[in-house]
């Protein structure tokens, strides 16, 4: 892969952040869709990652260059696509609805805030990414944050708090294999996002359909499952896999932490779940540390693009 096919460290990191935006959002919209229109929480998400799926495959098969791409995969990256779709999508996103479902949205998302910290442990290890001292301060910082803001009262319930654990597990793993898939830049982001996508998406949609039975479908619902599906799904992965093209494992999970501080905001905003004292406390920490976790030295950068 060129240097100059991949995008810069900044407009990468820019590129990230646009993303968490969309995802931020999309916890405001989803506990629109759980409480007003009574969408079960797994048939909701299978709902909104398969409508994904289906926009990116026909976007994927009308490139020349993408069938190819899709075409030729070996079946080393096939496995990891498979993978990376059962564990990111079937799994972390199925786990994040159903918390979303059974405790407030901001208490749920900040159950996610040890992926950093985790991430900068296992990164070493399972990809082969060492992590700066800054690195490991900022992502310790961060689960020190959530930990503070979670010592309030937030209306946690133990179901809601279990799904959050199962979907903190599956988000580390994911963002390991992301990280792996992507680095090696044989595939674009595009393919990857589509077949990984499809594989999860699916599989959860049945799971869902099974267990919940097919919801009656508002215009109201149906537009949030749209815009969440192809707005927030399926352009924002796709950029979300172009930015980690150049960002360590680390950072980017750092990066998607600051989603802490805007679902907060927005949840204050819009839902009403007014965060207290301590949970104040506990942003500005994760704030710090999502800094730190995501900063880091040129030649580090540098060694980083390197063994892409």
């Amino acid at each position: 892969m060129l240097e100059a096919d991949r995008p810069s460290h900044a407009r990468a990191v820019g590129t990230a952040l646009l993303v968490t935006m969309l995802w931020s959002s999309s916890w405001i919209l989803i506990r629109i869709g759980l409480d007003d229109e009574d969408l079960p929480p797994l048939t909701f998400a299978g709902l909104r990652f398969a409508v994904a799926a289906l926009v990116l495959l026909g976007w994927t098969i009308s490139r020349r260059s993408r069938r190819r791409q899709l075409s030729t995969l070996d079946r080393s990256t096939v496995k990891r696509l498979v993978i990376l779709g059962l564990v990111y999508f079937s799994v972390t996103q199925g786990a994040q609805f159903v918390a979303i479902d059974a405790q407030p949205a901001a208490t749920s998302s900040l159950m996610l805030a040890p992926t950093a910290f985790f991430v900068a442990v296992l990164s070493g290890r399972a990809i082969g990414e060492r992590v700066s001292a800054r690195q490991l301060v900022g992502a310790v910082l961060v689960a020190g944050g959530a930990a503070v803001y979670l010592s309030g009262n937030l209306g946690a319930t133990w179901i809601g708090m279990v799904a959050s654990t199962v979907g903190l597990g599956a988000n580390v793993a994911g963002a390991l294999l992301g990280r792996q898939v992507n680095r090696q830049g044989n595939v674009s982001p595009l393919v990857v996002t589509t077949v990984s996508m499809s594989i999860g998406a699916f599989l959860l949609l049945a799971i869902g359909v099974g267990v919940e039975g097919l919801p009656d479908l508002t215009p109201k619902s149906a537009l949030i499952i749209g815009w969440l599906a192809i707005v927030n799904t399926a352009v924002a992965f796709t950029l979300w896999n172009t930015a980690q093209r150049r960002l360590a494992a680390v950072e980017s999970s750092a990066i998607n932490n600051t989603m802490l501080i805007q679902i907060a905001a927005l949840a204050w905003v819009f839902l009403g779940e007014r965060p207290g004292s301590l949970g104040i406390i506990g942003i500005i920490i994760v704030s710090a540390g999502a800094f730190l976790a995501q900063t880091r030295a040129e030649a580090a950068a540098t060694e980083s693009v390197r063994r892409c």
